[in-house]
């Protein structure tokens, strides 16, 4: 049998993007015959159809299905062989690709990246942003990236790096009654006037209708499963497509919202407190068996310069 080579492995991977035989053999810069006779004989080295011809696109058979990630993962390895290469030969360029569910790449990358780019700027970085935390590890698997910074993924077989652990935040209104109530403690009220998180139980919060987020975004599910341990489901007053309006929408007034402490920006107008008890997870950087010198040397800078939640680092002890 043969074995399938990266052309083929391009190909196939040209008419799946592109949808059309002839739109991928117009982005290859080859002849249709050409193209279709490499599927062909893909398929001949793997023993079965990969693309079903329908009479204006085409589709994956189960088998194109399944080959497909790892014609991906084999081509982004090609490539990275490729840039290993000219890096060897003294070339400092090439591209890095990182992929990063929505909450990193607003809190903790601009300053990774920023420190990147003085010291490598021949190194283009390409960023993939992702709304789910499984979404990231799948393409991660698809081999659509070199290093993926999100929750810790499950049953991971490559390297994983942790970066520290992300504290969540409630934003309500800056003149939200809850700040001012009779019952809260000095240190929420001392909290808001020096701009630091007091506190707040979730089950406090029971009866608000809250600003939720969009059913494919991984921190609806997050909040749904904190708020189930503090004895309710949360009445929705508006779900936030994009995780950076969460805490716009609680500060203007609709309702609290559970965001990662590392997304609030300085000087915010709005009410932060801590929930209690604290609201955590850990974050990590992972790569696939073999990550390339440059991908090792993305996430050492990482690990050095990401700032997990310096708002938390900065409280007293005591305080989660």
């Amino acid at each position: 049998m043969a074995t399938p080579t990266l052309r083929q492995l391009e190909y196939l991977a040209a008419v799946v993007d592109t949808g059309s035989f002839t739109r991928a053999a117009e982005q290859l810069h080859v002849t249709q015959p050409a193209l279709s006779h490499q599927i062909r004989a893909l398929e001949t080295a793997l023993g079965g159809p990969l693309l079903e011809r329908l009479p204006r696109s085409v589709r994956l058979t189960p088998t194109g299905r399944a080959v497909l990630p790892h014609a991906r993962a084999a081509l982004a390895e090609a490539d990275r062989l490729q840039a290993v290469a000219r890096r060897a030969t003294g070339l400092e360029e090439g591209e890095l690709e990182v992929a990063a569910v929505y909450s990193i790449s607003l809190g903790i990358l601009p300053p990774v990246l920023r420190a990147w780019h003085r010291r490598h700027p021949g190194v283009r970085i390409r960023l993939r942003e992702y709304a789910h935390a499984d979404r990231l590890q799948e393409a991660m698997a698809a081999g659509r990236a070199d290093l993926a910074i999100g929750p810790a993924p499950e049953g991971w077989e490559g390297p994983i790096r942790e970066l520290g652990v992300e504290e969540f935040t409630v934003v309500l209104a800056a003149d939200d009654p809850l700040a001012d109530d009779s019952l809260a403690d000095d240190g929420l009220r001392e909290g808001r006037r020096e701009g630091t998180a007091g506190s707040v139980a979730l089950g406090a919060l029971a009866d608000r209708a809250w600003v939720h987020y969009a059913p494919d975004n991984g921190l609806a599910d997050l909040l749904d499963q904190a708020c189930a341990r503090a004895g309710f489901h949360p009445r929705v007053a508006v779900r936030a497509e994009q995780t950076s309006a969460a805490p716009l929408l609680a500060a203007a007034g609709l309702g609290p919202a559970l965001v990662p402490a590392d997304i609030i920006p300085p000087q915010f107008d709005g009410l932060l407190l801590r929930p209690d008890p604290p609201i955590r997870r850990t974050l990590t950087a992972y790569t696939r068996t073999r990550p390339d010198p440059l991908t090792v040397a993305f996430a050492e800078l990482l690990a050095e310069r990401a700032r997990i939640n310096p708002a938390a680092a900065e409280q007293p002890a005591g305080h989660g």
